[in-house]
């Protein structure tokens, strides 16, 4: 039974402040410039570099999303506090987190490495989409089964 309203995810991020708050879309906008950049033939002269520059701000933009979900005051605490039952989902959201920031390193250190070929840098790039984007459909399921789950008992 519930005895208080349970806030929607968008009155949990509206305390946050303007500079924490989660821009999913920015690092979306941001993963695709950077495989923008791998699609660009490597024989460009300035092709590595490129994707260096596009990758920085994936990793930044990823950085702040782990800092605004995880820790005592982040989105998943909060998620606990009204939604217990979703402390599994949460704690794979987490793990997720070492998968990817795994899939940034690797592709930062193939990116670094002058002598990495072009397909190498692709394949890294798109096992980072591939796990990010799992992690965004996982991350939406568990907020809609926080927020939008009919416990029942209601008439």
């Amino acid at each position: 039974m519930v005895t208080q309203p349970i806030q929607q995810p968008s009155a949990v991020i509206g305390v946050l402040p303007p500079a924490a708050r989660p821009t999913p879309a920015s690092l979306l906008g941001d993963l695709n410039a950077l495989t923008r950049a791998l699609a660009v033939a490597p024989e460009e002269p300035r092709w590595r570099e490129w994707v260096m520059l596009r990758l920085a701000p994936v990793r930044r933009g990823f950085a702040e999303h782990v800092a605004v979900t995880e820790g005592p005051t982040g989105l998943y605490a909060e998620l606990l506090a009204q939604a217990p039952r979703l402390d599994r989902g949460v704690r794979l959201l987490a793990r997720e987190h070492l998968a990817v920031a795994a899939a940034l390193g690797a592709l930062q250190h193939a990116a670094e490495l002058p002598t990495a070929p072009a397909a190498e840098l692709r394949d890294l790039a798109g096992h980072l989409v591939r796990v990010l984007s799992r992690h965004r459909q996982h991350g939406a399921d568990l907020l809609w089964q926080a927020y939008q789950t009919d416990l029942g008992g209601e008439t």
